[in-house]
């Protein structure tokens, strides 16, 4: 009961915070109010308004800066009929896969050389949820804060624009065509070891490692979901 009311909780919450981004007429590049003023503003607890700012980061709508503050993207995720949906029309999933095959080893080998105690500590926490996730649909979301998390490590804006506006169409396209047969992922997901790998090299500052084992992973869920890239 209780794994099915925080999602339910937080795309109250998300909403919320769409509306408020929109309301306000905050543009690309503008900072939000600080937490405490969101809470006010919104009606929500600081866990709650947390969460919210999690979801619309993983998607790429806001980016936040430790000591700077939290931010509206370039883009978000509204995609509309914009140059991003036009593309999702036109993508498949194996072509979607190979594109994160070009690019997220590449953005791990940054992230290897880049990435600061916090960063670590961000991956982390997202690998370590995705493998508590209760359901599948709460792992997806745990996934792509932790590949997202990687690319923040990367400590390249651009790099994490590249990332967000790739995250956004593989949403539009990949996983409405994959069918799941449990509840959750298994103990023995093999994505939860891959990650561990990722993790590890990252930490250890091995960039060679770290593309390579971002390049299993993702040519191992690839074939998994959809067969050989």
């Amino acid at each position: 009961m209780l794994t099915k009311a925080i999602p339910a909780e937080r795309e109250v919450a998300v909403a919320a915070l769409r509306a408020f981004i929109a309301d306000g007429a905050y543009a690309p590049g503008d900072r939000l109010p600080p937490e405490r003023e969101l809470i006010n503003e919104l009606g929500m607890t600081r866990t709650t308004l947390r969460r919210a700012l999690e979801a619309l980061e993983i998607e790429g709508a806001i980016w936040r800066h430790v000591g700077k503050g939290t931010f509206v993207s370039g883009h978000g995720a509204e995609t509309g009929s914009g140059g991003l949906a036009e593309i999702s029309r036109q993508m498949t999933p194996v072509r979607m896969m190979r594109a994160r095959l070009c690019i997220e080893p590449a953005i791990a080998r940054e992230a290897a050389i880049n990435a600061s105690d916090e960063a670590l500590i961000r991956m982390k926490l997202a690998r370590d949820r995705a493998e508590g996730a209760p359901t599948w649909a709460e792992y997806e979301v745990q996934d792509g804060a932790f590949h997202r998390a990687v690319a923040q490590a990367s400590d390249n804006i651009l790099l994490l624009s590249l990332f967000d506006q790739v995250n956004q169409v593989k949403r539009a396209v990949a996983w409405a065509t994959v069918v799941r047969t449990s509840e959750r992922p298994p103990s023995g997901y093999s994505s939860f070891v891959e990650h561990n790998r990722i993790v590890a090299a990252i930490q250890a500052r091995e960039p060679s490692k770290a593309h390579e084992a971002m390049r299993e992973h993702i040519g191992s869920v690839s074939a998994r979901l959809f067969g050989e890239v």
